[in-house]
Parts: structure tokens; sequence; C-alpha cells
């Protein structure tokens, strides 16, 4: 199966951070491990064609016929190892839950709230629901989170920028596989909690500074208040998840994207304007012609 063509920034949280203790639902999940990040967006797939193939069709993706929540909402969650993050975190095991159910109500509310008045009523009758009945599924969905924020962050076609700024560029995991469809073909980054955040802070402040309140210093600010809802002893990957199915094996060796947002942060930081233009074109060029993909799909 082809994986969604989303890229993903997740945080990974101590299991002590779901509770003390944590349900025992929860620790059975984690114990057995079944999700892998090549897994889980499959699963996400499988999730969001299941809620539209039933009858009657779901408003939310992992939600039963009558609004509640379905049990895989506890137990959709991928684990990982400390041993696995540069730098501290834990201890282990670290979790993160897909919260596909809450992410799906943050994502509809947000839509109908920028979304033309017909379109709004178009999708609305279309999904033979009101605007009242959105209002209290997705609140119920979102109120259901064991935090202010979900453990997810994911993005279509394209990284944005700004978030490679979070990442060491030396501590790249790449596995290409026997192909662009083997589920082991990966490119990402594990980052401890405390690293993103200094990173994200120092990396928000220069931007702000020098370019002032654009669109990387309001995605850094974002990503920064986002990161500070989790435990401080969490960690934080940034994986490409599909994406590495659009991207040739010498193209995906070569990608220098988090290399050289940082070449950008430190041209910034040394007033060098002709480098900083020249660094920029390079990765809108490459990240354009991905994203442009969409088009022809």
């Amino acid at each position: 199966m082809v994986r969604p063509f989303v890229a993903y920034l997740r945080v990974y949280e101590p299991l002590s951070a779901f509770g003390e203790p944590p349900s025992d639902q929860l620790k059975k999940a984690v114990e057995a491990a079944a999700l892998t990040r090549a897994s889980a967006g499959e699963r996400e797939q499988h999730m969001w064609l299941k809620s539209q193939a039933a009858a009657p069709v779901r408003l939310l993706p992992a939600e039963l016929a009558d609004g509640r929540a379905a049990p895989s909402t506890n137990t959709d969650v991928l684990v990982l190892d400390p041993a696995e993050v540069p730098g501290r975190t834990g201890p282990g095991p670290l979790v993160c839950p897909l919260e596909l159910r809450a992410r799906a109500a943050a994502a509809l509310v947000s839509f109908l709230g920028d979304a033309s008045p017909a379109l709004k009523a178009t999708v609305l009758e279309a999904g033979g629901v009101t605007a009242e009945t959105v209002r209290s599924r997705t609140s119920a969905a979102l109120s259901s989170l064991n935090k202010a924020a979900v453990h997810v962050l994911s993005t279509t076609w394209t990284v944005p920028l700004p978030w490679f700024a979070l990442v060491d560029p030396d501590q790249r995991r790449l596995t290409l596989g026997t192909g662009l469809d083997d589920p082991e073909r990966e490119l990402s980054w594990r980052i401890s909690m405390s690293d993103a955040l200094s990173r994200a802070a120092e990396a928000r402040e220069l931007v702000e500074s020098t370019l002032g309140d654009s669109g990387p210093s309001r995605i850094l600010a974002e990503t920064e208040r986002w990161l500070g809802n989790f435990d401080p002893r969490s960690a934080v990957e940034l994986d490409y998840g599909g994406l590495v199915q659009l991207i040739a094996d010498p193209i995906l060796e070569s990608d220098t994207s988090a290399e050289e947002v940082h070449s950008i942060l430190a041209a910034l930081r040394s007033g060098e304007i002709e480098q900083l233009a020249e660094l920029f074109n390079d990765l809108r060029e490459y990240w354009s012609e991905l994203a442009a993909r969409e088009h022809f799909n």
C-alpha cells in the first residue's frame, strides 16, 4: 500500500506523562508496539477510508456512529526508546499517540472557520450535519486529549522549512531500503525536547530581528508554543513520512535541506545577503518541484 504523501513533526512523551499510573489499555499498547512509522501512515489512511465507507458516514475517523471515540484512539501509538534519541530524554518508553480523531477535528474546525459561506454550506450538506453538530462533535474530540495539544503535526507534499531549524543536520537518519515502496525507507531526525525548544527560540528571535514578523517567524513561534505543551523530557521527531516514496535514491541521499536552513540562519547572523538569496532559491526550487506533484494527482 502506498503511504500518504505526508510529513510529520511528532512528540514522544514519557509514559508517566499520560497519567500516574497510565491506563492498562495504554500500557498494553505500548508493550505491543504494533505500529511503525510506515504502518502508522497506512493506519491513518485506513481509518480515514473506513470512516467514509461506513453507513452512516462518520464525521471523524476513529469515531463510532454515535460520536464516541473508537477504542483505537487509546491504542494507536508509536513507541520510541530514549537510546535512539541524541540528548537527554526519558525515562522510556517514549510514546506518541496518533490522536487521529482529535487531529481531524482540529483540521475540520480550521477548514470551516476559513471556508467561504457557500463552501461551508456545501460541505455540511454533503455530510448531512449541521454546524451545531460539527461544533459539538469536534469539541468532544478535542476535549478528550491528554494535553492541550495533539502530539503530531503533519503537512502534505512538503516539509515547512522552519521545522528544519529544530534539528541537528548531522543527526540525519537515512534508510533507502530496496526501492521507493519499501516500508523501511525513511529520512528523519530525532532530537531532545530541550534542544528542539532552544533551537526554535533562537531561530525565531533571529528571524524576527532580521526579517520581522514574516511567515517563517510565525511558524517558528507557533511551533515553539506547541512544543511547550509537552513534558520537557520528551523527544521530537521530524519525519519525511510518505514523501520518501516520491524522491529517487540519489536525490534523497543528497538532500541537504536541514543543512541549507541552518546555513540560511548563519547568513542572517552574519548579514551575508547574497548567500541568503542563493540558499533560499535552491530550497524553494527543490520543495516547489516536489509540492507541484500534488496538481498531477
